[in-house]
């Protein structure tokens, strides 16, 4: 009997702390698990008992990368509790600053961590060395998403002026414009950082996906939208519970997403693109298609070029709704307590992140779900592991450690992120 075991006892370039156990037997899978083994952080016990007014910043203290994710889809569901609505430019400056957000996290993503393995180099530095252009690029593209996010948040990382309603203040017109020059020229850098990317080598493997996401009939869907996927799903936001379900499994502290019948999905970059090819730019699609990417992708290890063009797409959102922006009469909308469940869900760089808040007469939170899209990926994430290590089993073990490790970074997955649940019981007999 013929035995191998393939370890990674600490992933590197990705946000959080996890590892990978492979054990094959006679050229046959034994064991396979994607270890999450970062403590729990108890957000949704951290809420109970706190103002709704105090739910997005909090939330925004699970991700250091995606804060406005956090910001954005606990303001929508409190607001969707109190009966309020946020349209108009006050809706524009949410989608600017989030296009912000999305900018910084893929580029750093694609750039940093991700593309160094498919050039075979261990990080970013020593990549840095031979590629000096795409790094000098791609730190400047990130330097522009946080400024995006200082402009309109108050500061570059976790900003602190969005709110439940709106925004503490506003930026004056003149600010914003400013970006102009900046984005003029992020945009022709993107299109070249995607032509790059394009020519990375990519491993073969093709999966037959369940995509989640979210779907608006005007906009390629950042900000909100009704819940859509590749097989016909269409359903509103407080359906997400009677379709989905999280199960807890021993070998992790995030809990694991899946279909309520037991299925895997996959949101993210890859779920979007195929929810919402008709609603990219028409240079982005015509970007992407020179890339070698069509409307549906479904090799995960294209999903690089997946984010590196939405980066383009939200440059391209960012300049349009910078040119259109006039100051709001007033920064938010007046929000007043009462009793109520709501939800709220946005497209975080990693994929659907949903949110349900149960409130008290006097506005405190009387119970708190959060859904993160890391956790909803792990059953796909592990489910794409054992395909790739069935398809190179010829591979040493150094090799396949390598790829394994590729697999798991197709998801930019935020280790944080997912593990911040508290499931308590308590039997007084």
């Amino acid at each position: 009997m013929t035995k191998r075991k393939i370890k990674v006892e600490a992933l590197a370039r990705v946000e959080g702390e996890g590892a990978l156990d492979v054990t094959i037997r006679n050229g046959t899978i034994t064991n396979l698990k994607f270890r999450i083994y970062e403590p729990p952080r108890f957000f949704e016990a951290l809420l109970v008992g706190r103002m709704f007014t105090d739910a997005p910043d909090i939330t925004a203290r699970i991700c250091g990368i995606c804060p406005v994710a956090y910001l954005l889809g606990a303001s929508q569901a409190m607001e969707d509790a109190l009966g309020v609505r946020v349209e108009g430019p006050l809706r524009d400056l949410r989608r600017l600053v989030y296009a912000g957000e999305w900018i910084e996290s893929h580029v750093l993503h694609v750039a940093m961590l991700h593309m160094p393995d498919f050039l075979g180099f261990q990080d970013a530095l020593r990549m840095a060395h031979d590629h000096p252009q795409i790094v000098e690029s791609a730190l400047r593209l990130k330097k522009l998403g946080n400024r995006i996010l200082e402009v309109i948040g108050g500061r570059a990382v976790h900003p602190v002026n969005l709110k439940v309603g709106g925004f503490y203040s506003v930026p004056r017109k003149a600010a914003l414009r400013a970006l102009l020059p900046e984005l003029d020229w992020a945009i022709g850098a993107a299109g070249t950082l995607l032509e790059a990317v394009g020519r990375l080598p990519m491993p073969e493997l093709e999966r037959d996906y369940l995509f989640v996401a979210l779907r608006h009939p005007a906009e390629y869907a950042v900000v909100d939208g009704r819940l859509a996927s590749n097989q016909g799903m269409d359903i509103a936001l407080p359906e997400y519970f009677d379709h989905f379900r999280e199960d807890h499994e021993a070998h992790s502290n995030a809990l694991h997403g899946r279909t309520n019948d037991g299925r895997p999905y996959h949101v993210g970059p890859l779920a979007r693109w195929a929810v919402n090819h008709d609603r990219l730019h028409p240079d982005v699609q015509a970007a992407a298609s020179k890339a070698g990417i069509g409307p549906v992708v479904r090799n995960p290890f294209q999903s690089i070029i997946v984010r590196t063009a939405e980066v383009l797409q939200a440059l391209i959102d960012a300049r349009a709704l910078v040119e259109a922006y006039e100051e709001p009469d007033a920064p938010a909308v007046p929000v007043e307590p009462r009793a109520g469940t709501g939800y709220g869900c946005t497209e975080a760089p990693r994929g659907i992140c949903v949110h349900r808040y149960t409130l008290n007469d006097d506005g405190t939170i009387a119970a708190a779900t959060i859904v993160p899209p890391t956790a909803q990926n792990q059953p796909t994430i592990e489910d794409d592991l054992r395909a790739v290590v069935e398809s190179n089993l010829a591979l040493d073990d150094e090799v396949l450690k390598w790829r394994c490790e590729q697999t798991i970074r197709n998801y930019d997955p935020c280790i944080s992120c997912a593990t911040h649940f508290l499931r308590l019981t308590i039997d007084r007999g």
